[in-house]
């Protein structure tokens, strides 16, 4: 099962398999984003990707237009194929059934009901199959998925808009609009392929965003989540009365105050009881139980720093553009408890590119045991 004498022609397959994969970055929520390319003879004979949850997966589409070509060929699949039934039958029975010869996958599935059992399964029907080739770019395409299966809780990716002195708002709170045109469009792919955007009732105090994806054919919204540990949300908040689904996670137990804001659109998630600091883990694991991959945080410099202390933002996405707002307007993120050198919090980053006038730094944090 080792992947170690893969051909070029091996990787092209396989290559285009994960660029079918990612033509459901946007739509396959909760499921993950799978390609597949089914190879005879040197030749494709089918292909397909998964395009939304409760439909056929990558491999029947391929299979399906590949049709009697299947028997004796090579099926390359970005993600272990699926031995179980979900709200589909398995692939690893449809590979069978097919009689494909050989099953390259990109990477095992995280799902503690697949985990190996699908490979296992096809090898077991005399079908040789090997592992490992583009792992990495597979599970790139994942992220919130694989992160969801291991740790149970969602990737979070958090997104700030910054001047090129760090400062995110003026001393009064105004940031209307510290970066261009081009680089808000940016945020609207980042909000289309997320599972949830979460902020702060401070944001959704201050400005009344929508936070909703405005993309032509925009087909799914995603949930939105406010933090607001005293359930100080208007019940004329913007966000409840936008197409989609909106949670409003808060310490507050005042059924009375919970009942008046379901009836404005909101779902009320209590956690832990008034007086208490909210413990950001637990709202991530609810968000985790909820089938969430993917959150976009956007919100301000006290949410943002309180989930950085608590480590549990996995990728921040930054948006610098050219202009100074001086010393007194206020900055990325609160971190009061950063005094040192020694605690300073050190970023990977990625990948930096212009994005209209503006730079998109995309950064990984490193965080210390």
């Amino acid at each position: 099962m080792s992947g170690m004498g893969f051909t070029v022609q091996d990787h092209e397959y396989m290559a285009q398999a994960i660029q079918l994969a990612a033509k459901g970055l946007y739509t396959t929520d909760p499921n993950p984003r799978v390609g597949c390319v089914l190879v005879k003879a040197n030749r494709i004979v089918g292909e397909g990707w998964h395009e939304r949850a409760g439909e056929a997966h990558a491999e029947v589409h391929a299979l399906r237009q590949a049709a009697e070509h299947a028997q004796g060929a090579t099926a390359y699949v970005t993600l272990e194929p699926c031995c179980h039934h979900g709200r589909t039958p398995p692939c690893s029975d449809a590979l069978i059934a097919a009689k494909v010869a050989r099953v390259v996958v990109a990477m095992q599935d995280p799902n503690p009901r697949v985990a190996g059992n699908g490979i296992h399964q096809l090898q077991d029907a005399g079908i040789q199959v090997e592992l490992g080739l583009l792992e990495a770019q597979a599970k790139a395409l994942n992220p919130g998925f694989i992160q969801r299966m291991q740790l149970h809780r969602p990737y979070v990716r958090n997104k700030l808009a910054m001047s090129l002195d760090g400062r995110t708002a003026m001393a009064d709170g105004e940031s209307k609009w510290i970066t261009g045109e081009a680089a808000r469009q940016d945020v609207q792919a980042l909000r289309a392929r997320s599972s949830a955007i979460m902020t702060g009732v401070g944001t959704v105090l201050a400005d009344d965003p929508a936070m909703t994806v405005r993309l032509p054919d925009t087909t799914r919204q995603p949930v939105r989540v406010i933090i607001d540990t005293n359930l100080s949300t208007p019940t004329t908040a913007r966000m409840l009365h936008e197409p989609g689904q909106t949670i409003i996670v808060t310490a507050n137990g005042d059924t009375d105050l919970h009942e008046v804001l379901r009836a404005a659109g909101a779902e009320i998630e209590q956690i832990g009881s008034e007086g208490q600091a909210m413990d950001l883990r637990v709202v991530l694991e609810r968000l985790a139980e909820r089938q969430i991959n993917e959150v976009l945080l956007e919100t301000g410099a006290t949410l943002s720093g309180a989930m950085l202390e608590a480590k549990l933002i996995d990728e921040m996405v930054i948006y610098m553009a050219p202009l100074l707002m001086g010393d007194s307007a206020r900055g990325l993120y609160r971190l009061p408890h950063l005094q040192r050198m020694a605690d300073r919090i050190e970023l990977d980053i990625r990948d930096v590119r212009a994005v209209g006038r503006d730079l998109r730094i995309t950064a990984i944090p490193i965080y210390k045991d």
